[in-house]
């Protein structure tokens, strides 16, 4: 196994067997208690959302109409569809910031013939990362290390908590290839492309069980798209990720399962043809 040292402003992962590459390090992923935890447990999860449909409290028009998706661990599932059809608020019903007006949304276990074999679990906003549509227009700190630990408990107790947080942000920084980046960095002073690798890494240490990215490619560069596509393909390796994109060409070749959002927050599954 690998391991850390600090020096500076800089943490520098080493990895006996495997080089320094971002990519190349396989940490273990800690994954929060009750699930994805069953090593013995044949089968596997999915993440499923059940006749959800979305109305904003106040008004009459539902955004979202009877949607059912469902994207099994360590699967790349991409939504896509035009703009105002209900995509990023779909997103934000998965991630907590929202709550259905109808349906469920839930993380369901099935055996290795796909039978359910226990009863489904609620999806909690602890268990997903979300990354919104230029996420670098809401950074708010003046260094690297501040907007990743923004938020975090500043309490002197709960070391526990502390330390594996510690843990957590210098696995994520090496996942999104911030290694060598000073941790004292102004963030809005990096390139394009690694203002996302921070937003990425801001979510990664929450090690979420599912990873939301809200048309990530968005205003970068040729070079900052393909490193990453690149990254999403090696956090594909890691953990579940549910994308929104109009860039289908360049996410293809990751996508497992892909739905399209119909005008009128209408939903279907719907293989790429490309």
């Amino acid at each position: 196994m690998g391991t850390y040292t600090i020096s500076g402003s800089y943490i520098q992962p080493t990895f006996p067997s495997l080089g320094h590459s971002p990519f190349a390090s396989k940490l273990p992923f800690i994954r929060k208690l009750g699930f994805f935890n069953s090593a013995a447990c044949a089968g596997f999860s999915s993440f499923e959302v059940k006749d959800v449909s979305f109305r904003p409290p106040g008004t009459q028009l539902y955004l979202l109409k009877d949607v059912s998706l469902s994207l099994p661990e360590k699967r790349f599932g991409l939504i896509f569809g035009q703009s105002g059809s209900g995509k990023t608020t779909l997103l934000q019903l998965l991630a907590g910031l929202s709550k259905p007006t109808t349906g469920s949304i839930c993380v369901q276990r099935y055996d290795d013939k796909g039978h359910p074999i226990v009863s489904p679990e609620k999806l909690t906003p602890e268990r997903v990362g979300i990354v919104f549509q230029f996420p670098e227009r809401y950074f708010l700190a003046d260094s690297v290390l501040g907007e990743i630990t923004f938020g975090w408990p500043r309490q002197k107790g709960n070391l526990q908590l502390k330390q594996q947080l510690a843990l957590n942000l210098q696995r994520a920084i090496n996942w999104v290839g911030l290694s060598g980046i000073p941790l004292d960095k102004d963030p809005h002073s990096l390139s394009g492309g690694y203002k996302r690798r921070l937003a990425l890494a801001i979510q990664l240490v929450q090690t979420p069980d599912l990873l939301i990215l809200d048309e990530p490619l968005a205003g970068l560069d040729w070079k900052a798209r393909a490193e990453l596509v690149r990254l999403l393909k090696y956090l594909k390796t890691e953990l579940t990720i549910l994308v929104v994109s109009h860039d289908l060409k360049e996410l293809a070749a990751l996508v497992d399962c892909s739905w399209r959002m119909e005008m009128g927050g209408l939903l279907r599954k719907e293989p790429l043809a490309l």
